[in-house]
């Protein structure tokens, strides 16, 4: 069966004949997130079921600390695009949804404050319309800030690094309901320790992010790329636009399609209608080849302001259709091609399971738990299908094969890599762990996630 048919069919045998007969025992669709018990509320891709008896939402900072002095283990909650349990607690999710506002930009300092609950989706519009931008974003708005930050989050780009690198300033509650401010320039010490925290430190309540001059973007798209042109090429192809993205279902030894998105700022060069051995394409899509592109950016080189272009999906769109997994694999720039080649080995195993893959590229940084402390880095990201006991089977043998590289898990994804190789993949994992023991000693802000991965 040729590619684009299987992937025609199989997508339609999820949305009709396997979700059809599950209406009844599934969860409503995605409502905004209430007040009280968190009894059967689901995460973004409704793979997890939360165990959190509770669920907060405090109105103010001062009902945030009042919450967290109180006795039982507490866990800050961002958007639930989280696909594992990294977000869950034993007894209580907080929600800063309703403290999600932009407080100030200081133009003489090139920076934005807000609070800790804000989406990406709520803060781009307000910079741009201020004449200000960030330097990267997701390839969705809808996560927070704070949740990005966290997990080490991404876009995608050479020359950029992921969204935590934008965190000058952090304000958290701690497990005493006191305040604690650092800053890149007050604490260098441990600054860059509590940037990607995975949520274990308290309750994020306020960010301050470097921003830039607001610009406009384009995205033009290229299709069926011959995989030995792209593995060839690899690092001019990822560096012909300011952020680029490679979608494939690793078959035919072909990458499905290339996303070029550009900065029209300064000056940039007709691509043609051809690149590397692939044709232009002639219309908007979608990642997913047969799902409707309306909730996607718009395509065709149509320029537009930097917050709509940069991320694949638009502000009020939702990304997919249907339920799905979610996994994500980086590794040293350097191995992009052999990554790429071990892979692609495994694609018929793959297919039956896949909605698609995207690859990137993403900046090193010095932030201790990020996934690209001190090496650029290659993202190998897999959208799954809702078949979590077939995925679970698949991740080892793609795991396996990343392995001789040095593979990190992406924190909020879904992973079976042993906590003794993630723990050892980190030089400075003992400091970070310290960290924790020092800003929630009693563990308050422990979870089965942190007690797996971390603390074990």
């Amino acid at each position: 069966m040729k590619r684009k048919q299987f992937v025609k069919t199989s997508t339609l045998a999820i949305t009709s004949t396997i979700l059809a007969p599950l209406v009844s025992c599934l969860p409503e669709p995605r409502k905004e997130i209430a007040q009280g018990p968190a009894v059967g509320r689901r995460n973004w891709g409704r793979n997890i079921i939360y165990k959190a008896k509770n669920l907060a939402e405090p109105a103010s900072v001062e009902e945030l600390q009042e919450m967290v002095k109180q006795a039982g283990n507490k866990k800050g909650l961002g958007s639930t695009h989280s696909y594992n349990d990294i977000a869950d607690s034993p007894m209580t999710q907080i929600s800063l949804r309703k403290l999600n506002k932009v407080i100030s930009i200081d133009e003489s300092k090139n920076t934005v404050t807000m609070e800790g609950g804000i989406r990406y989706a709520d803060l781009g519009p307000q910079l741009y319309e201020n004449g200000f931008a960030l330097h990267n974003l997701a390839s969705l708005p809808q996560v927070t800030v704070a949740g990005a930050c966290a997990t080490g989050t991404h876009g995608s780009g050479t020359g950029n690094k992921s969204l935590a690198n934008a965190l000058r300033e952090i304000e958290f509650c701690t497990v005493e309901g006191e305040l604690v401010h650092l800053s890149r320039d007050n604490n260098p010490d441990i600054f860059d320790g509590v940037v990607v925290s995975l949520g274990g430190l308290g309750i994020v309540t306020r960010l301050v992010l470097d921003i830039q001059p607001a610009f406009d973007a384009r995205q033009d798209l290229f299709l069926d790329l011959p995989l030995a042109s792209v593995v060839e090429n690899f690092n001019e192809i990822m560096s012909s636009g300011y952020s680029v993205s490679l979608f494939t279902t690793w078959q035919n030894d072909i990458v499905d399609q290339v996303w070029i998105k550009r900065r029209v700022d300064k000056p940039i060069k007709d691509l043609g209608t051809e690149f590397f051995g692939g044709k232009v394409c002639q219309k908007n899509i979608h990642p997913i080849i047969d799902l409707s592109a309306e909730s996607c950016t718009e395509q065709m080189g149509v320029v537009g302001p930097w917050y709509d272009r940069l991320p694949h999906f638009k502000i009020n769109g939702m990304p997919s259709a249907v339920d799905e997994l979610q996994s994500e694999f980086f590794v040293p720039i350097a191995n992009a091609a052999d990554g790429m080649r071990a892979i692609a080995k495994l694609g018929t195993k793959i297919l039956p399971y896949l909605y698609i893959s995207e690859i990137r590229t993403i900046a090193a940084d010095n932030l201790w738990m990020s996934q690209f402390y001190k090496r650029d880095s290659v993202a190998f990201h897999f959208t799954w299908k809702p078949n979590w006991p077939e995925v679970q089977k698949l991740l080892p043998e793609i795991e396996a094969v990343l392995a001789p590289f040095g593979v990190r898990p992406h924190w909020g994804k879904l992973y079976t890599i042993n906590k003794g190789t993630i723990q050892n993949s980190y030089e400075r994992f003992p400091d970070f762990l310290k960290l924790l023991k020092q800003y929630d000693p009693n563990g308050k802000f422990k979870n089965d996630y942190l007690n797996r991965i971390i603390y074990a």
